[in-house]
């Protein structure tokens, strides 16, 4: 169950996003929810009238309204200011709070825009996160992105999109397995250049069942 959300800068649908934060709360309430707003995620924050628990960043970006909200909140929510000449992202800098505070399921939100050079640099929090015993989604209205432990099984009542893909990160993923599946596999090697053969697939079965034997597997839901 997720236990933190964070918003980042990037491009957002605040609809799907404020969505996805009622649900999440309304499930396991929201004491046991942490709202973090990475830098210039406050300022969804804002436009949603939610207040975070913690604001992380350097906060350049923010608009002069931001700025503002930030200064007339100082004395409610927890702000981390961090130096503008730093090797982390605000994101990743946002993440580390959480972890270091025990969270252990992590949504981040706003991760998934324009800048593709971003988008596989937030790929890499998904491994960081594990390395440190987290797991670590990367959602927005049409993707949910995360790695997979061998053994997963997946349902599809549960499934967040039609299209289900898996890819290897940091090395190839020996003995995958997919059973439940339009396109099934048995004992494949995939590394990355041959892994269209696993992008787009679709579960059949009421639940499908993904297995390997060593490498780390990432998993795209998507839906049109």
């Amino acid at each position: 169950m997720t236990d933190t959300i964070i918003v980042s800068g990037g491009d957002i649908h605040s609809d799907f996003a404020l969505d996805f934060l009622k649900k999440n709360i309304d499930q396991a309430g929201r004491k046991n929810i942490k709202l973090i707003a990475a830098d210039r995620g406050l300022e969804f924050f804002i436009k949603a009238g939610i207040l975070p628990d913690t604001a992380v960043g350097d906060f350049d970006s923010l608009s002069q309204e931001g700025k503002d909200f930030l200064e007339s909140k100082k004395n409610d929510m927890e702000i981390v200011r961090l130096k503008p000449e730093k090797d982390d992202s605000d994101t990743q800098s946002a993440m580390n709070l959480a972890i270091g505070r025990g969270a252990k399921d992590i949504a981040i939100l706003g991760v998934t825009g324009r800048r593709v050079d971003h988008l596989i640099a937030n790929f890499g929090l998904l491994i960081l996160g594990q390395n440190e015993g987290a797991k670590i989604s990367l959602i927005d209205q049409y993707n949910y992105v995360t790695l997979i432990p061998d053994g997963t099984v997946l349902k599809r009542e549960e499934q967040f999109g039609r299209y289900v893909s898996f890819f290897s990160i940091g090395g190839d993923v020996d003995g995958l397995t997919l059973e439940g599946f339009k396109y099934p596999l048995r004992g494949y090697h995939l590394t990355a250049a041959d892994s269209g053969l696993t992008v787009s697939n679709e579960i059949r079965e009421k639940q499908a069942r993904v297995t390997y034997t060593s490498g780390q597997l990432m998993m795209i839901m998507s839906r049109d």
